[in-house]
């Protein structure tokens, strides 16, 4: 099992950043190689990926929501994975996003993949997505995250 732990900072209150991670359906705006993430219900997610030509379906499960501070999730079908989402408050319009992400490698290019840090560089490039996706925004764009509309 390989352990990625990243972290951005967004210019939008803890609540935003939040309530934004949880629009599982936006996913494919910001997330590179996840093509669609359907919402089965309160703690069911199913998930269709494209990376680097390959592609994999797979249901998770939420195991833990705290809102505005954190959600786990662990892969019930299809690659192992899991991890965690933490949101931190730096100020009123300031939160830092933190994932942690365990997953497993499967076969020769996965696993060579992982050793030359594609995974981590894919979180990364992630979450700058995330920020950008956020902050540009129409409600952030006019005040609304901040509570000036």
């Amino acid at each position: 099992m390989t352990q990625v732990e990243e972290s951005v900072e967004v210019a939008v209150p803890v609540r935003a950043a939040y309530d934004q991670w949880t629009q599982f359906a936006d996913f494919p705006r910001f997330m590179d190689g996840v093509e669609r993430v359907e919402q089965i219900d309160a703690t069911h997610t199913y998930w269709v990926t494209n990376i680097s030509g390959v592609k994999r379906e797979f249901a998770a499960e939420i195991t833990e929501q705290i809102p505005d501070e954190r959600i786990a999730w662990r892969s019930r079908s299809g690659p192992d994975q899991g991890g965690v989402v933490t949101f931190h408050r730096l100020d009123d319009t300031h939160t830092k996003v933190m994932l942690q992400l365990d997953h497993d490698p499967e076969g020769m290019v996965e696993n060579v993949g992982d050793k030359l840090g594609f995974v981590t560089r894919k979180v990364r490039g992630d979450l700058e997505r995330f920020r950008e996706f956020i902050e540009t925004r129409d409600g952030n764009a006019t005040g609304a995250w901040r509570g000036e509309v």
